[in-house]
């Protein structure tokens, strides 16, 4: 008999568990204990948040890659290939690899039935045990409180952002998913806040905990001076450092976060291994420029905040002719808010069907694009490619082409080979 592939572990993972998700922490806990993880032999931090999260993780990780750790980082969901969410000192695991971490928490978890997310999130605590890594950066799936990476105990915690996502599952208001995001917190432990306006029940959160919380703004800040910046600290000022190779300008918010957290620690961080960290982090999808013989932004934004970021991004360095967008945005997301942000930046909407269990067809995220009402033409395409091959046809120089909305519309772009192999600015 064959030895199962990634694919067919990765099938077995979708199959075990009625719900594809059951926010809880009993499950991982128990095949958790039997792997003898509960307490990993390596450092953990745990970042959270709507928006920032994977930029925060690839900071973090270039960082302590350039003093010499050897880091390991699991990110969801990917773009391409699912090799992507484990990496091991910045490089994605192979399948070899992977492959013996499913099998080894399938030996352990007897008749306990672990979610897809669950199972995936404790083979990439078993394959950073074999890997031999020192330090950890775990990025939160959904919410916080009760997402299978909150079964593992972080040094330092930090939420990134609080907005409005995954309502049905965290709640209606911000108030109430700050909650779930300060669920990462630990009693006496630090934790980062770079929301600069936090809602006020993720500080009664941090104090309940009893946590010590450094906020952007207040206990640390950014400070930008021409093509540098400065973070001020607690214990000082990092002066002179380079603006990270992430483009945009919120990412000088996450850069900041990720250097808090691994101030707050009080690990040694040289001056030299921050700057090279800033200018080697990588985190495809998120404002990545690619093609040849015209602009191409690819960018996962999939809720409003991180639409508006992206639109904000646009209008700094706006296309010298249209802007035209191909989208496509599963069924539980805010396709109207989604394209309420981006309406000013984008001149023609090119709507894809994506398929599967959440997706949504192109008519019905075009019926959502012209309630806003968008101000460019809707055009309805049957998937992702065939709507990007329509938005490249009408392309005219200086004209910009925008793949947003979703990690499905991004990697059915990437994953065609249509560019350069997924790499962030």
């Amino acid at each position: 008999m064959t030895a199962p592939d990634l694919a067919a572990w990765l099938a077995h993972a979708e199959r075990l568990h009625p719900k594809s998700i059951d926010l809880g922490l009993e499950r991982v806990v128990t095949v958790l204990r039997r792997l003898g993880l509960e307490t990993p032999p390596y450092r953990v931090f745990t970042v959270g948040g709507t928006n920032g999260k994977g930029s925060c993780v690839a900071f973090m990780e270039a960082i302590l890659r350039a003093t010499g750790c050897r880091t390991g980082a699991y990110l969801s969901p990917h773009l391409v290939r699912y090799t992507e969410r484990v990496r091991v000192d910045g490089t994605d695991s192979t399948e070899v690899e992977l492959v013996a971490a499913f099998a080894e928490v399938e030996a352990a978890r007897g008749d306990v039935t672990l979610t897809y997310f669950e199972f995936g999130t404790l083979a990439a605590l078993c394959a950073f045990r074999s890997a031999g890594i020192e330090t950890a950066i775990l990025e939160v799936g959904l919410g916080g409180r009760l997402d299978a990476v909150n079964a593992v105990d972080p040094l330092v915690s930090v939420v990134t952002t609080v907005a409005l996502d995954h309502r049905e599952l965290l709640g209606s208001d911000r108030e109430s998913i700050a909650v779930e995001k300060a669920g990462i917190f630990r009693h006496d432990r630090p934790a980062i806040c770079g929301d600069a306006d936090p809602p006020s029940t993720l500080l009664t959160e941090a104090e309940r905990h009893g946590v010590r919380l450094w906020r952007i703004g207040r206990e640390f800040s950014v400070e930008r001076a021409g093509e540098g910046w400065s973070l001020a600290h607690p214990g000082g000022r990092i002066a002179g450092l380079p603006l990270p190779a992430l483009a945009g300008a919120f990412q000088l918010d996450n850069a900041a976060c990720a250097i808090a957290a691994l101030l707050a620690l009080g690990m040694p961080l040289p001056q030299a291994a921050v700057a090279a960290g800033l200018l080697a982090a990588r985190n495809p999808g998120r404002l990545q420029r690619a093609g040849a013989g015209g602009e191409v932004v690819l960018d996962v934004a999939h809720n409003p905040a991180a639409a508006a970021a992206l639109a904000a991004a646009l209008a700094a360095s706006p296309a010298v002719g249209r802007t035209l967008a191909v989208i496509g945005v599963l069924a539980d997301k805010d396709a109207r808010g989604i394209a309420a942000a981006l309406d000013g930046a984008v001149d023609a909407w090119h709507a894809a069907t994506l398929d599967g269990a959440r997706g949504r067809s192109a008519a019905a995220l075009a019926v959502e694009l012209r309630a806003v009402p968008v101000r460019g033409a809707v055009s309805v395409h049957d998937d992702v490619l065939t709507a990007h091959a329509a938005a490249r046809a009408r392309l005219e120089p200086g004209d910009r082409l925008l793949v947003v909305g979703s990690f499905h519309t991004v990697g059915a772009v990437l994953g065609a080979g249509l560019y350069c192999a997924p790499q962030g600015d």
